[in-house]
């Protein structure tokens, strides 16, 4: 039976679109680009999260040893980026079909007004049937600024656009109970929104030519599941995977998908970053808001302190009594007033259910 996803995010890494040397694999991302047109035949609509700039640019221009890698990524990036978009522009027309490019920052999604910016932009593109091609702009993104890797970028791009689905192409069938290599571990089909340690069974092996490795990929792909959408890990190498990953025909790791959570609260569990304060909860109020299946606002009668400064309408951390992340929530009301209320009972909630979101992952 095929998976019923009409808006699709997929995500495709570098070891997928790099040869061994490191230069850019024109034959894959060929066949890439047909499987998208077959799955836009199909009336899906296809945002599209490509690495593979810095390897580009590789073929193009060689940057002294000497330099430091910030301004070789930088060059390799900047020169690279406009040989990856012709590339897919190009191989794109050969299906009548037309992209566009999307560059953007962490900076971008930690400013509401700058993300909403991207999402009407995202909306009138996939509108006009127009394929956005994704990707970090990695000639100002630099240290703090950069994102974990794309696959991190693909998740918060599924979650500001509502995706039914993030598949993410990687250079393994999936995720593995060890070591991939080792004959030994077997892929885990399914993973359920309950999972929390992955550290025990998947391997630190970061990726040959990205950033991230297979424990980033897990926590942003299980971040991603408990906001309603459901994310699949599998090999961009395997012949016709994208058609074939939603038939149910090729191996993979399926992150199952929690309920839907609200735009806004989508929102604010990418916004680690933009959070202003933070404010320390009891026990009983922690009880109370990871309590399954309930939804409950943060009352000031639960807070034992207040960290920071911050507005109304501020992204404000939670902590436990031992300052354990809890999760992130929007303000109701300044840290002057949360001190006057801290302790009281009947009194306005400082985060309401509905701004508030909670990850036994965040670290």
């Amino acid at each position: 039976m095929a998976l019923p996803y009409h808006r699709i995010i997929v995500k495709i890494g570098s070891n997928v679109l790099t040869q061994p040397d490191g230069s850019l694999d024109l034959a894959r991302i060929r066949h890439l680009v047909e499987q998208i047109a077959e799955l836009k035949k199909q009336g899906k609509e296809v945002i599209v999260v490509s690495s593979g700039a810095v390897a580009s640019g590789r073929s193009l221009v060689q940057v002294p040893e000497k330099a430091d890698a910030v301004t070789s990524r930088q060059v390799l990036a900047a020169v690279g980026q406009v040989k990856l978009l012709a590339t897919y522009a190009e191989l794109l027309a050969e299906h009548a079909l037309l992209c566009a490019q999307v560059l953007v920052t962490k900076e971008d999604f930690r400013d509401r007004q700058h993300y909403l910016n991207m999402q009407n932009c995202f909306r009138a593109l996939l509108q006009n049937n127009i394929i956005p091609i994704v990707n970090e702009n990695d000639v100002i993104s630099v240290t703090e600024l950069m994102f974990t890797d794309n696959d991190e970028l693909a998740g918060l791009v599924a979650t500001m656009l509502d995706a039914d689905a993030l598949l993410i192409l990687s250079n393994v069938d999936g995720i593995f109970n060890g070591n991939p290599q080792d004959p030994g571990s077997e892929l885990i089909p399914e993973i359920t929104p309950t999972t929390t340690s992955f550290s025990s069974f998947v391997s630190t092996q970061r990726s040959q030519f990205g950033r991230g490795g297979m424990i980033t990929k897990c926590h942003m792909a299980h971040k991603v599941a408990q906001l309603g959408i459901s994310v699949h890990i599998a090999n961009g190498k395997t012949e016709n995977v994208l058609p074939r990953l939603l038939r149910q025909e090729v191996v993979n790791t399926r992150f199952q998908p929690n309920k839907t959570a609200s735009g806004k609260k989508k929102w604010i569990a990418h916004s680690d970053l933009a959070a202003k304060g933070a404010v320390l909860i009891n026990a009983g109020a922690r009880a109370a808001l990871l309590a399954p299946n309930k939804a409950t606002s943060l009352l000031p009668v639960g807070v034992l302190a207040i960290m920071g400064t911050f507005q109304k309408g501020d992204i404000i951390r939670i902590l436990d009594e031992v300052g354990k992340p809890l999760g992130l929530g929007l303000a109701e009301y300044g840290a002057d007033k949360a001190l006057e209320r801290l302790g009281q009972q009947q009194q306005k909630p400082l985060v309401h259910y509905d701004y508030l979101f909670l990850s036994a992952d965040m670290s």
